[in-house]
């Protein structure tokens, strides 16, 4: 894939999402940035979707900015319309839209949290089916490219509660068969395990970290690092090797070659808390 790329990244306004974007758009890209964040204070943390796509534009990159809900299919389908009318085709989309509602990490069985968690399944889960739906044709239409979708350990272990727990499982579930049919045209789908994120929001928790997680915090990647894996593993010359498969970030970027903006190599965390799924090879049809 050319520096001409066309990229879309959704929920970009801040944190990984964002990181991600910057990345891409530092390769020459154009860089669709969607999110829901159109000036600053309309949200608790700081960033919007204008200031992402200018730091993108900063970068040698071009940022184009959207806003759009992704709880909002029609407004998903005019995103890729918008796409297909500037572009005619689409070569990478990283699938990032993630809510979190209050009482994500309040302690205590799922039955105690508020109810409102379920929100993860629509903005999370559902919003990344939907946009790889209306970015399909295309990414068939190139005959190449790559679908990301932004998952954690969590779809493994046990964290912050069955909800958040069942969304991630989701999304790398979904990448795994949604490879499936998207083989035959040369497009890769991958889940992509991010580790603990130096974003807006982790930075003011990083301060009061318990001891016990002291070492988590330690070995926080940057927000671009996965940015930065993307980049390189869409541009491998056997891409398609990846498809339908759960990565870690960390460990994927160690194959690749791939530091992070300090020059580091991010630790993983798989003795800790597990390793990815392997899911059966039998298609039924």
């Amino acid at each position: 894939m050319t520096q001409d790329r066309v990229v879309v990244v959704t929920g970009a306004s801040r944190g990984a999402g964002k990181g991600i974007a910057l990345a891409l758009g530092e390769t020459g890209a154009t860089v669709y940035v969607t999110g829901r964040t159109r000036s600053e204070g309309d949200a608790a943390l700081p960033g919007t979707v204008f200031a992402t796509a200018e730091e993108i534009d900063r970068r040698g990159g071009t940022g184009v900015p959207v806003i759009c809900d992704h709880a909002d299919d029609a407004q998903v389908e005019d995103l890729f319309k918008r796409v297909e009318r500037e572009h005619g085709g689409l070569d990478v989309l990283v699938n990032n839209a993630f809510t979190i509602p209050d009482g994500l990490t309040q302690k205590g069985p799922f039955w105690e949290k508020p109810l409102a968690l379920q929100s993860m399944f629509d903005v999370g889960m559902r919003s990344a089916y939907v946009a790889s739906y209306y970015a399909a044709p295309l990414l068939v239409r190139n005959n190449a490219g790559l679908v990301v979708n932004t998952s954690s350990f969590g779809g493994r272990c046990y964290m912050h509660g069955p909800a958040y727990g069942a969304g991630k499982a989701a999304v790398d579930k979904m990448a795994h068969d949604m490879a499936v049919d998207f083989e035959p045209y040369n497009v890769a789908v991958i889940s992509l395990w991010m580790g603990l994120l130096k974003t807006e929001r982790n930075r003011a928790l990083f301060e009061g970290v318990p001891d016990r997680y002291k070492s988590f915090a330690a070995g926080a990647e940057s927000a671009e690092f996965s940015g930065r894996v993307i980049d390189t593993l869409a541009r491998h010359p056997e891409l398609m090797k990846w498809t339908g498969q759960v990565h870690i970030g960390a460990e994927l970027g160690e194959r690749l070659g791939v530091a992070d903006i300090d020059g580091g190599r991010p630790e993983s965390h798989r003795a800790r808390l597990g390793d990815p799924p392997t899911f059966g090879t039998a298609v039924v049809k």
